[in-house]
């Protein structure tokens, strides 16, 4: 048999079993709302009701935090928080703010072992960052503390990442950021008290510099409220020689922090 042919009748028997696996898992795990867990069309997806409740971040905002405007300030915009406190990143980019259902989203990644979440989450993640994913050289996970990974057995953040990294094409560098300092849980702190309790807090590991000098980098965490955590990290990597900084997060809270 021609070998062109023979090769067609492969891959139709490939995709004739992947076909035949997916609806027998779809018949033992019916696809559903990863939110309210009604039946859906496809896995990790929304319902229309749950979906029409998520609230993206799309601009006009501010061009440094990301920060939504409530009318269009014209190209590269800038907030007064951004003017006032400069972060140690050079951008911020969310794909939803934190409330409702992203917020539930978060929550069961982070606290109920949804893994299975994190690729959706990522593609939203992806879209809001576009430009900035195309124009980086790495993306870089929010490490926890070993202990804390310890009781966790897995780092949200680097879910994220680790998804992201395989959307877009880029190089995916767990191990250029270690938590060094064993820290508090942030919610129900200060923003003060987050900024003291993450000081100091990340490094570049010794002989990792290489991985993170020169390069553009998109530093990836689940949720941005007072930028205490990001902002710690980011100069962990300026120290070590990064040339530009976005940070990529899920989700953005207003207001308040949570």
């Amino acid at each position: 048999m021609d070998s062109q042919i023979m090769q067609k009748v492969v891959n139709v028997s490939r995709l004739f079993h992947r076909n035949t696996f997916s609806r027998l898992s779809d018949l033992l795990y019916p696809p559903c709302c990863a939110h309210c867990h009604i039946h859906t069309g496809s896995h990790r997806a929304l319902c229309p009701s749950c979906w029409s409740e998520i609230r993206f971040i799309e601009r006009p905002f501010c061009d440094v935090l990301g920060t939504p405007f409530a009318y269009d300030e014209g190209e590269g915009a800038v907030s007064p928080e951004a003017i006032a406190n400069p972060p140690a990143f050079d951008r911020l980019r969310s794909a939803t703010v934190h409330d409702g259902v992203a917020r539930h989203l978060v929550h069961a990644l982070k606290y109920r072992d949804r893994t299975d979440l994190a690729p959706m989450m990522a593609s939203w993640m992806a879209r809001a960052a576009r430009a900035e994913l195309h124009a980086a050289d790495a993306i870089i996970p929010v490490p926890l503390h070993r202990l804390r990974m310890f009781r966790r057995m897995f780092n949200q953040s680097a879910e994220l990442g680790r998804h992201l990294a395989m959307a877009t094409d880029r190089a995916f560098l767990p191990e250029a950021l270690i938590r060094r300092k064993r820290t508090e849980q942030q919610i129900g702190l200060t923003a003060n008290a987050r900024a003291l309790n993450v000081r100091n807090a990340f490094l570049v590991p010794e002989g990792r510099e290489d991985l993170v000098f020169g390069r553009r980098l998109v530093l990836v965490d689940d949720v941005y409220t007072t930028g205490a955590t990001v902002n710690a990290a980011a100069k962990a990597l300026r120290r070590a020689g990064a040339a530009d900084i976005t940070v990529l997060t899920f989700a953005r809270a207003l207001g308040q922090p949570i």
